[in-house]
C-alpha cells in the first residue's frame, strides 16, 4: 500500500511565473515548434509521467498539440547519441528546446547559442557552465536546478539513521558526468562526520555496477549510496535488484525506486519539476528571453520509504523517518 502524505513542490523563483504576457503574446497565431531532449528511453517507467506532465501542463497553458504546437522528441538512453540528436533538433529549429540532465543541456549547448534551452535535471548549472548567474542566467539557457551539492550529505545521514551500525558506504555514479565529484565532495563530508568510510564507485556500465556492488558485499555493515545520473537511472532496476540480492540498505534520489523495490529516497518531485519547466517553455514561446529567467531551485523536497523492503533486510525504519515521510510503502 503505497500513502501520498505531500503532493506538491515549491520552487524558489516561482513568482516569476506569475509576470504578466506581453499583449501581442496572449493569442499564438501559427503551429510553434518545441523540442525535447530526453536523456533516458523513451519507455523509462520514471521518465513517463514526467512528459505526461509537461504535456498536460502545456495544453492547460493554451498549448495543444496536433492544434498550435509540434513537440519533437528526441531520447538518448545513458547519454548514448546525444551530440547526433542533438544536432538534429537544432536543425528543425524549434523555438524552444527542453534539455534533460546536465548532458543533454551540453549537447545542445553545443549546438546552438541561439534557440532557448529550458533544463530540468541539472545539479550544478553553474559547473556546467550554462549560466552566470541563478536570478539572471544570460546567455539561451535556464531551468530548473535539481539538487544541490549537499543533498548527498542527506542520503549519508538517512543511511546511518535507519542503520546505526553501519560503518561503510558506497557511493556509485558515472565519474564521467561532472555532477558525480559535485555530490561525492559533500557526501564524503557528511561520512566522515558520522564516521563512515565512503568508497568510491566509479561505474560506467552494467558489468562495472556488477562487479562494484559484488565486491563491496563481500564485507559487512555497508550500504549503498546511488547517486543521480543517466547511468544510475538507466539501470536503476538492475542496482535495485542487486541491492536485494546482496542484502545491502540503500539510499536513491528518485522515487520510482522505491516503488521499485528500493529501501528509501530523497529527492525532488520530479512531476512538478516538470510542470514547473512547461510554465517556463509557455513563458519563453510567448517571448521571454532565456537569459532574463531565473533559474530555480529546490525548496520543498520528498522522503519515500519503503517498509516492505526494510522488513525484507531485517531493518526497523525509525518512527521519526516515517512521521516525516511523503510515501511510505507498506
Amino acid at each position: 500500500m503505497k500513502m501520498k502524505r505531500r503532493e506538491f513542490i515549491t520552487l524558489a523563483g516561482g513568482a516569476a511565473l506569475a509576470w504578466p504576457l506581453p499583449l501581442s503574446a496572449q493569442q499564438p497565431d501559427r503551429v510553434r515548434r518545441i523540442g525535447v531532449l530526453v536523456g533516458l528511453s523513451e519507455d523509462d517507467p520514471g521518465m513517463k509521467p514526467r512528459l505526461a506532465a509537461l504535456r498536460q501542463e502545456l495544453d492547460r497553458l493554451g498549448w495543444m498539440e496536433g492544434h498550435n504546437v509540434r513537440i519533437d522528441h528526441r531520447y538518448a538512453p545513458g547519454g548514448a547519441r546525444a551530440e547526433e540528436l542533438a544536432k538534429e533538433l537544432v536543425a528543425l529549429q524549434p523555438e524552444v528546446i527542453l534539455a534533460h540532465t546536465v548532458s543533454m543541456a551540453a549537447a545542445l549547448q553545443r549546438q546552438t547559442r541561439a534557440i532557448p534551452i529550458v533544463f530540468v535535471s541539472v545539479g550544478d548549472p553553474f559547473g556546467a557552465g550554462f549560466i552566470a548567474s541563478l536570478a539572471r542566467p544570460g546567455g539561451n539557457l535556464t531551468g530548473l536546478m535539481t539538487f544541490e551539492a549537499s543533498i548527498s550529505g542527506k542520503w549519508v545521514a538517512m543511511l546511518k539513521e535507519v542503520v546505526p551500525r553501519l560503518i561503510r558506504a558506497m557511493f556509485i555514479g558515472n565519474a564521467k558526468f561532472a555532477t558525480y565529484d559535485y555530490y561525492l565532495s559533500a557526501a564524503d563530508a557528511a561520512a566522515r562526520a558520522l564516521a563512515l568510510e565512503l568508497v568510491p564507485a566509479r561505474i560506467e556500465n552494467v558489468s562495472d555496477i556488477e562487479r562494484s556492488i559484488e565486491v563491496f558485499a563481500r564485507e559487512p555493515d555497508g550500504a549503498l549510496v546511488v547517486a543521480p545520473d543517466l547511468t544510475t537511472a538507466a539501470h536503476g532496476d538492475l542496482i535495485v535488484a542487486l541491492a536485494a540480492r546482496h542484502r545491502l540498505p540503500a539510499v536513491y534520489a528518485f522515487s520510482y525506486l522505491v516503488a521499485a523495490g528500493g529501501l528509501m529516497s530523497y529527492g525532488t518531485d520530479r512531476v512538478a519539476e516538470m510542470r514547473q519547466a512547461a510554465s517556463y517553455v509557455d513563458r519563453i514561446l510567448r517571448g521571454a528571453a532565456p537569459g532574463d529567467l531565473p533559474v530555480q531551485t529546490p525548496t520543498k523536497f520528498e522522503t519515500s520509504v519503503s517498509l516492505k523492503t526494510a522488513k525484507a533486510l531485517g531493518l526497523e525504519i525509525p518512527p521519526t523517518l516515517i512521521a516525516r515521510a511523503d510515501e511510505v510503502i507498506e
